[in-house]
């Protein structure tokens, strides 16, 4: 599945996904594998300071992907520097973070929310997505800035209805 990108000098997102879980198991290596990422990029400010929650998470990866963890921040500064040989896989933990991205320049025209876990104050919208206000707000958000917005937790299931995300 390949896709042109609107400019050449765009960095070569091929996915970004929302996974509370970040990169974990089969999970990161279905994804990888169905989009052909060969770089997975946590944008994460706790997980970027967190080495030890690396070392478990670069366990989990593909061994054909390298892996990187950013601030949000960082990964907003230095996108643009990304080869085109490199076939990025953002994954972020919130959708709070996503839209930062987006609207810190980070050029996101995909969001597939995999997993939200059930917590407090949140109530559960899909098979495994739980969302509070919050999280609405910021999927709005995203949907007013023409982003399109996927629930699949893993590629081989169907994608649910997003509209379950505003009831």
């Amino acid at each position: 599945m390949h896709y042109r990108r609107e400019r050449e000098d765009m960095p070569n997102i091929v996915l970004t996904r929302i996974d509370n879980r970040l990169i974990h198991g089969q999970v990161a290596t279905q994804w990888a594998g169905v989009v052909g990422a060969n770089l997975l990029l946590v944008a994460n400010d706790a997980v970027a300071g967190d080495e030890f929650r690396q070392g478990l998470m670069n366990m989990a990866a593909p061994a054909y992907a390298q892996t990187r963890y950013f601030t949000i921040q960082k990964t907003i500064d230095i996108i643009d520097k990304a080869s085109d040989a490199q076939k990025i896989a953002i994954i972020c933990e919130t959708p709070q973070d996503v839209l930062k991205l987006i609207e810190g320049g980070v050029p996101i025209k995909k969001v597939n929310i995999g997993n939200m876990h059930m917590a407090e104050g949140k109530r559960q919208v899909a098979t495994t997505v739980a969302v509070d206000d919050s999280d609405v707000a910021a999927f709005k958000r995203m949907q007013e800035l023409g982003v399109e917005l996927e629930i699949k937790r893993v590629p081989d299931t169907s994608a649910e209805d997003v509209k379950k995300l505003f009831k």
